[in-house]
């Protein structure tokens, strides 16, 4: 009898069994951390690639205005070096008498990055400014990270205006 009572006592009552697993399965601490270790990488990764993304359209946008006020200003003064380097300074630094110095609209920005032709076009003659080899500086470049090149946010932008020469 009392094998039998040892014996029993070792075995787990049919009530123990069937509150064993609803017991682990209402314990839900720790949760919260499983789920924030898996969610915290993605969401800083969107929210870096939308910074990026916005930083990146701040760059050509400013770099299209500065264009277009290069363009702006060519269009209504004669062509020649004094007034081309009037609106190279006028693009890069906000002031036509600047003179290629100061404080430029965009880091890394220079008057040589502005280039202002003058052609003709179906017998009108029109004035093209655009910005060439200005590279864009990511803050998170995810070929640096990544190691893949192809990855890399490091690209030429060069947004051009063509405005037609109403100089007379």
């Amino acid at each position: 009898m009392l094998a039998q009572r040892g014996l029993s006592m070792l075995k787990p009552s049919t009530t123990t069994r069937a509150r064993l697993p609803r017991l682990f399965w209402r314990d839900e601490r720790g949760t919260q951390f499983v789920e924030l270790a898996i969610v915290l990488p993605v969401m800083l990764l969107l929210f870096a690639a939308v910074a990026e993304f916005g930083r990146f359209f701040y760059t050509y946008s400013t770099l299209a205005k500065a264009a277009r006020a290069g363009a702006r200003y060519t269009i209504t003064r004669p062509l020649n070096t004094a007034s081309l380097n009037e609106a190279k300074s006028l693009a890069v630094f906000g002031d036509p008498l600047a003179g290629c110095a100061g404080t430029p609209v965009l880091s890394g920005l220079q008057c040589a990055n502005i280039d202002i032709q003058q052609s003709t076009v179906n017998g009108v003659v029109v004035v093209t400014a655009r910005v060439v080899n200005y590279q864009y500086q990511p803050v998170l470049d995810l070929g640096r990270v990544t190691g893949i090149a192809g990855a890399s946010l490091r690209i030429n932008v060069s947004p051009s205006m063509t405005m037609k020469y109403v100089y007379q």
